[in-house]
């Protein structure tokens, strides 16, 4: 094994940044509008196409935390894990078929102002604050930090920091040149991360073959996975029993078996797809067809994620079971799972491994510049707009917004730069899970609710809000204590430091359903329609025969999956 990069892997690396940078260029060239309109700018209104927008949602969606986080719990878990990218899936259907006519027949920009529109000024305000400072203190600095921590390994390490600045400027040379330069140099994103991920896979296969005598042999590689640790090829994890060893406990606290699919990982999906401006703003600039068919691509693109991101994770795992990757343990004598993906970067060959560390850095600058310019859309359109300078121009408003994202970013860097928050002490993926979850339910009851109920209330969505995070900080930390640890809606297990906790995904969806049964009964005591309340009508949600197919191969894929692992 290497780490080393040498010549011929940093030439494929700054071939791959200098195509990307002068492609954005081109791009900002071509339509200088940019620089004077603001829809243009946060939106990329009507320049986007169906493809740029797909390849935009991925490239912002993947990032180190899929990377690493992911190929980390394909180690300890195994397929299961995938539930995240393949639910994505299946929530990408309902947010091209049902969300996205109401957002475009609204002129819905931002998410703060879907909520003043169909709520009141009050939730826009907190909301807007509230989604500013997770994007800025949880999301943004949590990309920087993962995502310089894997490039500094890939490379041999004492350079965080300097990686750390070169990630920061790639994103905000991209990032200002507005949404559209971040939506066409996103297509060349995900193209550089999903053949650098699949030359990973690849490798990680034909190491698992030749291991155990098969040759180089991919299609031998993944059957001997499956005959090794067949375990690892479940989606649906058993619920441990009184005698359970803890590793088998803390599996099931990740992935809480069949119950997670009526609970949290819906929530999680169709919050994150469909209520969330980073996602949503690549296709509200667009109509209605191209951003349907856009989100119908990512979520193609979607089922394929696994493969890049957790199989090679599996294949450590294999590896190590069977003596391979010994010199990857812990001084503690125990293999690190989230060293399972740079374990396999270490044995690609020359070039290869540049090619690599480009697909990584792709998706690490895709979502720092995604996160980015949805921080400075809300606060520029959402907050400096509407309280601090009404009367501003739009050659101010994208100047603002441009100031907004070097304010943003200067600030993901001295948090991460001595990591302040203790996300590498907490694991990156799961410190994104833990804060973001605590907002998700309040915020998609919202959001269902007063799309397609039109007796909801300004006071209920409020209400909402604090009754989901509430909910939220009890279940996840106080309910075993304050109610013991079996009840008729959770069973609490016993942690790896000890503690009983329920299982997060199990949290959030009781925290969702009584968030749900507040608000309607308080929106019970308003008016029969609300008068902000939204006209939907069935034509809306009528698909072109096209678009339907695409559903309907989407649909089968998936159960083909799950009828397979099952």
């Amino acid at each position: 094994m290497n780490n080393k990069l040498v010549f011929a892997d940093y030439l494929i690396f700054i071939i791959y940044f200098f195509i990307v940078a002068g492609y954005g260029y081109w791009i900002y060239l071509r339509k200088k509008k940019a620089v004077t309109d603001t829809h243009d700018f946060f939106l990329a209104e009507g320049s986007l196409t169906w493809w740029a927008i797909g390849a935009s949602l991925i490239a912002s969606n993947i990032s180190a935390e899929q990377f690493i986080g992911m190929s980390g719990n394909g180690f300890t878990v195994g397929i299961a894990v995938a539930a995240y990218e393949w639910i994505a899936a299946f929530a990408l259907i309902i947010v091209a078929v049902f969300f996205m006519p109401v957002y475009l027949k609204n002129k819905i920009f931002t998410m703060p102002q879907f909520l003043k529109t169909r709520y009141n000024e009050t939730v826009s305000l907190i909301m807007a604050i509230m989604w500013l400072f997770i994007y800025v203190f949880v999301n943004l600095t949590s990309i920087l930090y993962l995502g310089a921590v894997a490039i500094d390994n890939l490379s041999g390490g004492q350079h965080f920091h300097i990686i750390m600045l070169g990630l920061s400027l790639f994103a905000i040379v991209i990032t200002l040149g507005g949404m559209k330069v971040i939506g066409y140099t996103d297509v060349i994103q995900v193209l550089v991360l999903i053949i650098g991920g699949l030359a990973t896979t690849y490798i990680a296969l034909t190491m698992v073959s030749e291991h155990f005598g098969l040759g180089k042999n991919v299609l031998a590689g993944f059957n001997k996975l499956m005959d090794d640790s067949p375990e690892h090829f479940r989606m649906i994890l058993d619920k441990p029993g009184p005698n359970a060893p803890q590793a088998e406990v803390n599996k099931y606290l990740m992935l809480p078996g069949i119950a997670m699919y009526f609970a949290g990982q819906w929530i999680v999906n169709l919050n994150y797809w469909g209520c969330n401006q980073y996602i949503t703003q690549r296709a509200l600039g667009a109509d209605l067809q191209t951003a349907r068919t856009g989100i119908l691509f990512a979520a193609f693109l979607k089922l394929m994620m696994p493969v890049i991101v957790m199989l090679p994770g599996i294949a450590a795992y294999v590896l190590y079971k069977n003596g391979g990757l010994q010199q990857e343990m812990a001084p503690g004598g125990n293999f690190n799972a989230d060293n399972a993906y740079s374990s396999i970067l270490g044995f690609l060959p020359t070039g290869i491994r540049g090619l690599s560390l480009a697909a990584l850095t792709a998706a690490i600058v895709a979502s720092l510049a995604g996160k980015a310019n949805s921080i400075s859309t809300i606060f520029t359109l959402d907050i400096y707009k509407k309280y601090m300078r009404k009367d501003a121009s739009e050659k101010q408003m994208v100047w603002t917004g441009r100031v907004t994202i070097l304010v943003a970013m200067i600030i993901s860097i001295i948090f991460t730069w001595k990591d302040l928050l203790g996300i590498g002490g907490e694991g990156g993926f799961t410190f994104i899970q833990k804060y973001t979850g605590l907002i998700s339910p309040g915020v998609f009851a919202m959001f269902i609710l007063g799309m397609f109920w039109k007796r909801t209330t300004g006071a209920a969505a409020i209400a909402g809000v604090i009754t989901g995070f509430v909910l939220s900080v009890v279940f996840i930390n106080y309910a075993p204590q304050w109610f013991g640890n079996e009840t008729i809606l959770y069973t609490a297990f016993l942690n790896k430091d000890g503690e009983y906790e329920i299982p997060f995904l199990i949290a959030m969806g009781w925290s969702f359903v009584f968030t749900v049964l507040i608000m309607v009964i308080m929106s019970l005591a308003g008016p029969r329609i609300n008068p902000k309340a939204f006209e939907i009508d069935s034509s809306m949600f009528k698909l072109k025969p096209a678009t339907t197919a695409m559903v309907v191969v989407i649909l089968l894929i998936l159960t083909l999956i799950y009828a397979r692992f099952w």
